[in-house]
């Protein structure tokens, strides 16, 4: 593979996951590598090394399965929200009413006013305790019989006042919203608040008399024993105990005082190991059970001991996943793995990372974040707060990123894009094209194995205009797509069917395509220098001469496409091309875009931007067709395929967008950046956002913009509430007395509210919603992988 030079690697910050600090040393076969030190740390310098385990913290990290878009690495599921009930009047009012009705008959009953209430003691104890007719006591059996039903009416009291006050309900309610170990302890409050009226001489702070719930004990005791004798048989202390108990026993129920003890006792415990747990990532198991222990040691010394960062992780991991199951392919990877350790593998630029980093990147996953999806209502609860990623699976169908330079990170997700690409190509599992001008943010060129740069002079390489094709009806379809793809008036297919009629010939002649100039003179040419090179022809060429006659009858008529595809072609036959498109004598070595189908190449191609606008449109739509029809080629490929085209005002097609569909099963995709929609032709608005399977509009779209969006992300079925105020009308005269003199104090007619909740069908994202409601810096994303899941529309803060 031809490079345009070294590359200097240099550490970088990251956000979550670990890389290096330093590259690789190249003549080393095993360069010291150690892992990259954590997200706030400055950067190192080469040979300093950083936390011996960060990348092994890194690689056994948990990555639970999620929903689509979500950013993996230590992703915990948000809990469901817990809607709390609201008490219903009823139950408060069920609550205030018997423990006034108790409260009333409580102090009734002490002064005795309650009559026929003391005929069940009279009936159950005997009748020389009593003066005759009454329940005045005789001696202290008497007194202690009138404790004794004392605490019992007192216990029935509270026990009615409990159930039909719905005590259990409001209490629930109440501590619902608090946590284990906060019930806990306000249920033990509420226990020793409740001590203070049993035994109010433990506590020297108060000074209330006791509630009849432990004096009824001790003289049922007495009682049952013939005398106070009892007491001394019988400690006092240990009924005591058994009614502290019984006081606190409600309280530590509702409270679940034995589940917060056993959780404390389990915390303090050693955590054990739990049985059939996967083994961590880092110790290479998978290699251990297919009985390679001596490779995966060495993995596992090169990880521990800073020699290994998370591209070589990673790309080591892919290799192992692509040939595990082949007995062949496992020798081999063995082998290597014991030659070359942690380089095992490497990108033939010989690079292990990249110059910088700017996002944050899981390449065991492939994903890179692109920011935080907003913890509001708007969001679905899975995702709220949670971090969105991209990944191969997500850009294999195609992205669209429309709205300005300013709406949020200006070029935000395209960069990240790129970035993620350019990253997993040095694992092998990834080719990238970024296509853009100058300003475009795609990172050093040290971070790309190919920059060609169209119009400078000292651009190392060249761009193929036939994109490596030999086939003239193939070349003559794509450069018929760069050159009139835009043109309403003329078919594509009609001007690609009039280059081939020159190209087929020329190349018949020539062995090669012709250059831009030469082009465009055939193009201009009339019947004169046409018939020279058809008299040029070899013998054996007839369908190629019969091409060119059909060309040499055309030429010059009013129909002939040709003087227009000239006048396209005009625009790279400049002096500032003059050494680019394989006309030049320079020293730039060509380069065609169907490599990447077979290497997993970086690959930079920078337009000129000042003065060459249309030229610029002009190529990056002959570089977008020549990108999906090499994607499309071929057979199945052991890489992903991507391309980023920062700006494609210009470039989009009916032609390219219907291949944009294609790329789908192919394991390639697009990242296409708009300012906005109206840079596209109108009838291709629709076409465009239904054949890309991820969209995103960032902040400052308009709502011709949002109207696009709006109808591509559809509707959704949603619970309103209505609430209509009807006023009261009264029959009777009392209550319309009541109501008249009700307005009068409060200036308001007496009303009743009429609820209605009903479904409605709602668009998820309104076109005004996304023009006025997205906060800068924000975008609305929605994500769709190949599979055919789909994350929906969410509101991401691309700065989180």
């Amino acid at each position: 593979m031809e490079t345009d030079g070294t590359y200097e690697s240099r550490d970088t910050r990251g956000a979550a996951v670990p890389h290096p600090a330093a590259p690789p040393v190249p003549p080393a076969p095993t360069p010291p590598m150690p892992p990259h030190a954590p997200a706030a740390a400055p950067s190192r310098s080469a040979g300093v090394p950083g936390p011996r385990s960060a990348v092994a913290d890194w690689l056994d990290a948990p990555r639970p399965e999620t929903a689509p878009g979500i950013w993996r690495f230590r992703h915990v599921p948000p809990t469901p929200p817990r809607e709390r009930n609201r008490l219903a009047p009823i139950t408060v009012a069920g609550l205030v009413i018997p423990v006034l009705i108790a409260l009333i008959l409580w102090s009734v009953w002490r002064r005795g006013g309650v009559p026929y209430l003391w005929v069940p003691l009279q009936v159950l104890t005997p009748e020389e305790w009593w003066y005759a007719g009454t329940t005045t006591a005789r001696d202290w059996h008497g007194v202690e019989a009138h404790i004794v039903y004392s605490g019992v009416v007192f216990g029935a009291i509270v026990f009615a006042v409990a159930r039909l006050g719905a005590w259990g309900t409001v209490v629930r309610h109440l501590l619902e919203p608090y946590g284990p170990r906060a019930r806990a302890a306000l249920t033990a409050a509420a226990g020793l608040i409740a001590l203070t009226f049993v035994f109010p001489e433990w506590f020297p702070f108060v000074g209330w008399d006791p509630l009849p719930i432990a004096s009824p004990f001790f003289s049922l005791l007495a009682l049952l024993g013939g005398g106070y004798d009892i007491v001394t048989t019988v400690p006092l202390y240990l009924l005591s105990l058994l009614i502290t108990v019984g006081v606190l026993w409600p309280f530590a129920r509702v409270g679940d005082w034995r589940g917060v003890l056993r959780g404390l006792r389990a915390s303090r415990r050693p955590a054990a190991a739990a049985p059939g747990a996967p083994a961590p990532r880092s110790t290479w198991p998978a290699l251990r059970a297919a009985g390679q222990a001596g490779a995966a040691d060495l993995l596992a010394a090169e990880l521990l001991g800073g020699r290994m960062n998370d591209v070589d992780a990673a790309r080591i991991q892919h290799r192992w996943d692509r040939g595990r199951d082949d007995a062949r392919q496992l020798a081999g990877f063995v082998d290597t793995v014991l030659q070359k350790g942690a380089a095992a593998w490497a990108h033939p630029s010989g690079d292990r990372d990249l110059p910088r980093r700017l996002a944050a990147h899981d390449l065991l996953l492939g994903q890179v974040r692109i920011g935080r999806a907003v913890a509001g209502e708007r969001n679905p609860a899975a995702y709220r707060g949670a971090g969105v990623a991209l990944d191969p699976a997500v850009l294999g169908t195609s992205m669209l990123v429309v709205g300005p330079p300013g709406g949020g990170q200006a070029g935000g997700l395209t960069a990240a894009a790129a970035e993620a690409l350019t990253l997993q190509a040095l694992t092998g599992a990834c080719a990238v094209v970024a296509v853009g001008g100058s300003s475009a943010p795609y990172g050093p060129d040290a971070a790309y194995d190919v920059v060609i740069r169209l119009g400078d002079p000292t651009s190392p390489y060249d761009l193929d205009l036939y994109g490596g094709l030999t086939e003239p009806d193939e070349a003559a379809a794509l450069l018929a797509e760069g050159l009139a793809g835009d043109v309403e008036t003329l078919d594509p297919r009609r001007a690609g069917t009039v280059l081939a009629q020159l190209l087929g010939p020329y190349r018949a002649v020539h062995g090669t395509f012709p250059p831009v100039p030469v082009l465009r003179e055939l193009l201009e040419a009339g019947a004169g220098p046409l018939t020279d090179l058809l008299g040029r022809l070899p013998a054996d060429a007839a369908a190629m001469r019969r091409e060119l006659e059909g060309r040499i009858r055309q030429a010059g008529g009013p129909t002939d496409p040709g003087p227009l595809l000239a006048d396209r072609l005009a625009l790279l036959d400049r002096p500032a091309f003059a050494d680019f498109f394989g006309a030049g004598t320079g020293t730039a070595r060509p380069f065609s875009l169907d490599t990447v189908a077979h290497h997993p190449l970086r690959v930079r191609l920078e337009l000129p931007e000042h003065g060459h606008e249309e030229a610029s449109r002009l190529l990056a739509r002959l570089v977008l067709a020549q990108f999906l029809a090499a994607a499309r080629s071929g057979g199945r490929r052991a890489h992903f395929a991507g391309l980023v085209l920062d700006d494609a005002t210009g470039a989009l097609t009916g032609g390219t967008i219907r291949a944009l569909q294609r790329l789908r099963t192919r394991d390639a995709g697009v990242v296409l950046g708009l300012r906005t929609l109206g840079d596209v032709p109108e009838p291709l608005h629709g076409p465009l956002l239904a054949a890309v399977g991820c969209r995103a509009a960032l902040s400052g779209v308009t709502t011709w913009d949002g109207r696009g969006f709006a109808e591509a992300w559809g509707t959704e079925w949603v619970e309103t509430e209505e609430v209509a105020h009807h006023t009261v009308f009264a029959d009777q005269p009392m209550t319309r007395a009541l109501h008249a003199l009700r307005k009068r104090v409060t200036g308001k007619a007496v009303t009743t509210d009429a609820v209605t909740l009903k479904k409605v069908e709602r668009e998820r994202w309104s076109a005004s919603e996304l023009a006025h409601s997205v906060p800068p810096g924000h975008a609305v994303v929605s994500l769709t992988t190949v599979r055919g899941e789909h994350m929906p529309p969410v509101l991401v803060d691309l700065r989180a």
